[in-house]
């Protein structure tokens, strides 16, 4: 038997909500070991980006295929307690609406990546809308709309 490591699974559907599991590494802090304020936005991304690839939504087919790509449009984040090197994180992410060209997702980013009573470091609410290659808003792909209404109701995904 060849050592092999365990495969990486940073997220997971837990429910209604995704969560993802993430660390603070010393290039995320600034010299006195305090994450940088515009880091919390990509530990949310990386963990949105992750969410939609377990939901089957394949972002990058998408692109390539010149259908259009998601941008965010909206973006609030409240700044709790700051997180800081070797951290264990957890972001938590929940769909709270489907529009037709749009989606908004809530995600908390919570100290100690093993339970849901961990610290809590920031409450944010993004929106993204799907943009046709020109940069107008477009309808979401086929069955996209539908994966996130199943996502947002704790509903197996129909992948």
């Amino acid at each position: 038997m060849a050592d092999v490591p365990p495969p990486f699974v940073p997220g997971a559907f837990v429910g209604a909500a995704h969560h993802y599991r993430t660390r603070v590494y010393f290039e995320d802090t600034d010299l006195s070991g305090i994450v940088y304020h515009a880091n919390y936005l990509r530990y949310m991304e990386r963990a949105r980006s992750d969410m939609l690839r377990l939901a089957g939504i394949d972002q990058r087919a998408a692109m390539e295929a010149g259908d259009g790509a998601w941008a965010v449009t909206d973006l609030a984040i409240k700044y709790l307690r700051p997180a800081k090197l070797d951290d264990d994180l957890l972001v938590v992410s929940t769909v709270e609406a489907v529009r037709g060209a749009s989606v908004v997702i809530a995600q908390r980013i919570l100290r100690g990546h093993h339970t849901l009573s961990g610290e809590m470091l920031t409450d944010g609410r993004v929106t993204a809308a799907f943009l046709s290659p020109e940069g107008r808003p477009r309808r979401q792909p086929a069955g996209w709309a539908s994966r996130f209404t199943a996502i947002m109701n704790g509903e197996s995904i129909p992948c």
